[in-house]
């Protein structure tokens, strides 16, 4: 904060509010002061409005390319056209709108905010007040459990605990004081200060309020994350290219078949309208459906694994990801201590390894359990309260013959002595009939200070100078492997209170109680999986660079047996980002442990590897994370343990809070585009053969195999339905083996275009052939042989659809045979073509007949060879791909 009030005396603070810690602020005091500075609320992020949502369908080349049809179709009073295209374009506006309609009421159900209330000092008395109604100035008074209203100087405190973990990334809860600090102190180190939607753990304490509202470090990066712009998808990339590819292959196609029809001799009517038709025909009408549909049932997929998804196109976003920034705190681990290691004189014992405890390693956990006030509320249905590490004891000594309630029983509270930041250690007195015992806890460091003695299995022996270092060597170990350590020691007393008594003399020190924060359960073999389909995962925290480390070997990102070295970069070689030399940016991209970071630098961090051309994905449930995960490709968010602020600007929420899900988004994302691939390169095909064929017989003169009206039966019906079967089949075996796509690859590659050519000039060929060997040898008159070459060309296309699977996969088994949607949907088409040459309405509309038997072999052979062709091309490619 600019006035830096943490560097500056408490009592100087106060000053400069014109306050006294024991009065507070009067009521004119707090009325001018909210006239000054509003209301402690933040600025609330716009949401999407249903207008806003309904006209972001329209924000793409290839619906603007079918309004320009449509409208161009109007004006020549080719109004079946104009109506049909209207239609593609609405129903894909309403899928498109409903679907994220819906999401985004499932994400405002997550948002709700809830409000609370605090404790303030005003005018000589404590009141309780709304949180919103806290100004500058006012005293703060904070307990076990408050939410803090507002960033606020600390004035007096007795052991208070702070949890900022959601502010800072900070795993285990933050003991304070009221001594200035440095100017230039990192906000994680701020032990002078709280801050607004914080949590009280434990202690009590007093606070001036500095900031309130968008002037919080809250607000500010609430502000930030307003501030971060979110990225356009690389699907909405690639397609918005396509499309304006499609824009000037359009406009050509209907220039030259015009002229060179007329060239030819054809009437100046059916040319127009076969322009218009064609230019039609070469816009894949149904791509922004398919597109839609497919990201929608992406969507759905997803919502069935327990993941809510804002944005349509984030679903496919995760496929291209390559690079996983994952916060720590919560999203890697559990954000829950637990005991792990009792070290004694005589053994080293992890409980996670054997539960079973020797005398003195029980004697141990009972002397720091006595020395807690957190609860576990086993007689009700209240959650735990207290201090992480306190409710770790708890919890490890009721898995143990005694429970807690038992040993309290037998050693019944007298005094205590609570934690103090001199001290750095707490102590209580308990009586029990072989005498008083006075149990201490507290940092390593101190509680060694004040021990004479140590327990080993033989009774208690002295604690002498090389002792002491072996103890602090083990300090050293257990700090080493991320792990949060507290030394516990006893004394035999008589006293009855500690006034009586020093409780830090001559002490016996029991060892050492070490926790962790441990990884959440499958986070390894999800980094794992991502690992080998080529996603680098990497870690972003605001927590110790020890503690950070030794999560990331625990889950995989680095260190293990097949993994690269664990590199850790500090918050401080991190400040401006986007301003350091390329030597130092080269560092950033080879780190994988990201420490001590807070919310700008992880923002700068993201920004670096989009300019590289990463596609990033980020992880996080703090407030901390807001502004990466919206600057982020695509933002996941955890759902139980997040943040407000996490889920009000990420992309995807994972209700679960598994990162087993994003595994599996992973694998839809990959699904998801290579199905809309297939589905363009269907289209793509079908509708070239279309022009290749009507072009050719327009220049050679020959009768047009296909009526206007005609082509636009096929592409608006028995297109778009194979098409759509194609975009929601399965994830093709194998399709998390491979690495992850570039991000500027094109939605077609070379490859791909030269499978449309090649499809389309066969599909063609067939069609040309059949219309030519009707017309000369089966003496078939014009109406009937246009129906046969058209009859050819619509169920060419659906047996085309069987091209489509992968050159690795079975002729019969594999990712196409296995879609039920495909066969559904030719059943339908072929339903399609026979109403178009049965009913009345129809035949009459597209001037077809029904062919006879002749005719109709004649269908079924030409209808069938791009099939057989096609799948000889892929047994081909297939086998070399083997011997490569």
């Amino acid at each position: 904060m600019s006035t830096a009030v943490f560097s500056r005396p408490a009592e100087q603070v106060l000053e400069q509010h014109d306050v006294t810690r024991n009065q507070g602020l009067s009521e004119s005091q707090v009325e001018q002061s909210r006239q000054e500075h509003g209301r402690n609320q933040l600025r609330e992020a716009q949401q999407r409005s249903p207008l806003a949502i309904l006209v972001e369908q329209f924000k793409s080349v290839v619906i603007l390319l079918l309004v320009f049809a449509a409208v161009v179709a109007a004006v020549s009073q080719r109004w079946p056209e104009a109506i049909a295209v209207v239609v593609v374009i609405a129903v894909n506006a309403l899928i498109g709108f409903f679907t994220e309609w819906r999401a985004s009421q499932s994400m405002q159900a997550l948002r709700e905010r809830s409000q609370h209330d605090c404790r303030v000092v005003r005018s000589g008395e404590e009141r309780e007040i709304p949180a919103v109604d806290v100004v500058p100035g006012d005293i703060l008074s904070l307990k076990p459990g408050d939410i803090v209203a507002a960033d606020g100087r600390l004035l007096s405190e007795e052991g208070l605990k702070v949890d900022e973990s959601a502010l800072t990334g900070e795993s285990v809860p933050v003991l304070k004081q009221t001594k200035k600090v440095e100017k230039d102190t990192p906000l994680a180190e701020r032990a002078c200060m709280v801050y607004k939607g914080t949590t009280v753990t434990d202690g009590s304490g007093l606070a001036l309020v500095v900031a309130i509202g968008s002037e919080t470090e809250l607000g500010k990066i609430a502000d930030l994350a307003e501030q971060a712009e979110s990225s356009q998808t690389p699907l909405q990339k690639r397609l918005d290219e396509l499309g304006g590819k499609l824009a000037w292959i359009t406009i050509a196609i209907a220039v030259v078949v015009a002229l060179s029809g007329l060239w030819a001799g054809q009437e100046l009517s059916l040319m127009v309208e076969t322009a218009i038709a064609l230019g039609i025909a070469a816009i894949p009408e149904g791509l922004p459906i398919v597109a839609t549909m497919a990201l929608a049932r992406g969507m759905y997929l997803m919502a069935q694994r327990n993941a809510v998804v804002n944005r349509l196109p984030a679903v496919e976003t995760l496929g291209a990801t390559q690079v996983i920034f994952s916060d720590k705190t919560g999203t890697l681990t559990e954000n829950e201590m637990r005991l792990e290691r009792l070290v004694t004189s005589a053994r080293t014992r992890n409980l996670s390894e054997d539960q079973a405890l020797d005398s003195l390693s029980s004697r141990l956990l009972s002397r720091a359990t006595l020395c807690c006030n957190a609860c576990l509320n086993e007689e009700s249905d209240d959650d735990p309260t207290g201090d992480p590490e306190e409710l770790a004891l708890l919890t490890a000594l009721n898995q143990q013959d005694t429970s807690v309630s038992e040993l309290h029983t037998s050693y019944p509270r007298l005094d205590e002595e609570p934690f103090r930041h001199e001290s750095m250690k707490m102590a209580t007195l308990h009586r029990n009939s072989e005498g008083n015992v006075v149990a201490v806890k507290g940092a390593p460091e101190a509680v060694l200070d004040a021990c004479t003695e140590v327990a080993t299995e033989d009774g208690s022996k002295a604690l002498d100078q090389t002792l002491k270092e072996e103890w602090k060597g083990r300090l050293t170990q257990a700090a080493g492997q991320g792990m949060r350590v507290l030394a516990v020691a006893e004394k035999k007393v008589s006293e009855e209170n500690f006034s009586e008594v020093d409780p830090y003399s001559g002490l016996t020190l029991l060892g050492y109680v070490a926790f962790v924060d441990p990884p959440r359960e499958g986070t390894r073999e999800t980094i794992d999986a991502c690992q080998a389909a080529g996603i680098t995962v990497e870690m972003i925290t605001g927590d110790q660079p020890e503690t950070a480390r030794a999560i990331a070997e625990a889950v995989g990102i680095a260190g293990g047996e097949g993994e690269p070295e664990p590199i850790v970069m500090q918050g401080g070689e991190l400040e401006d980002v986007e301003s350091l030399d390329e030597k130092t940016k080269d560092r950033i991209v080879e780190a994988n442990i990201f420490a001590r970071v807070e919310p700008h630098q992880k923002l700068g961090i993201v920004k670096m590897y989009q300019e590289r051309g990463h596609v990033v994905a980020m992880t996080g449930d703090g407030i901390n994370d807001a502004p990466a995960l919206k600057k982020a490709d695509i933002g996941v968010a955890m759902g139980i343990r997040g943040t407000e602020a996490a889920k009000q600007v990420a992309d995807m929420v994972l209700n679960d809070d598994r990162l087993e899900t994003m595994v599996e988004a992973v694998k839809q994302g990959r699904a998801i585009f290579d199905n809309i691939r297939k589905s363009i390169i269907f289209m793509l095909c079908t509708n070239v053969a279309e022009v290749l064929a009507v072009a050719i017989a327009s220049i050679l003169g020959w009768t047009l195999p296909l009526r206007p009206l005609q082509i636009l039966y096929l592409n608006l019906l028995t297109d778009v339905f194979p098409a759509l079967a194609l975009a929601v089949g399965p994830a093709r075996e194998g399709i998390m083996d491979e690495p992850s796509r570039k991000p500027d690859e094109a939605v077609l590659t070379r490859c791909h275009w030269a499978e449309i050519a090649r499809g389309s000039v066969i599909l063609a060929a067939c069609v040309l052939g059949s219309l030519k060997y009707a017309e000369a040898s089966l003496g078939l008159n014009q109406a009937q042989a246009i129906t046969v070459s058209f009859l050819t060309l619509a169920i060419g296309k659906l047996w085309f659809t069987f091209n489509l699977r992968h050159r690795s996969s079975g002729v019969f088994r594999n990712e196409v045979t296995r879609n039920p949607w495909v066969w559904a949907a030719i059943a339908f088409c072929l339903g399609l073509l026979y109403a178009a040459i049965k009913l009345p309405l129809l035949t009459n509309l597209l001037k077809t007949e029904m062919p006879g038997p002749t005719a109709w072999a004649l269908i079924a052979g030409a209808s069938l060879i791009p099939v057989i062709l096609g799948q000889l091309v892929l047994l081909f490619q297939g086998g070399r791909k083997k011997e490569n």
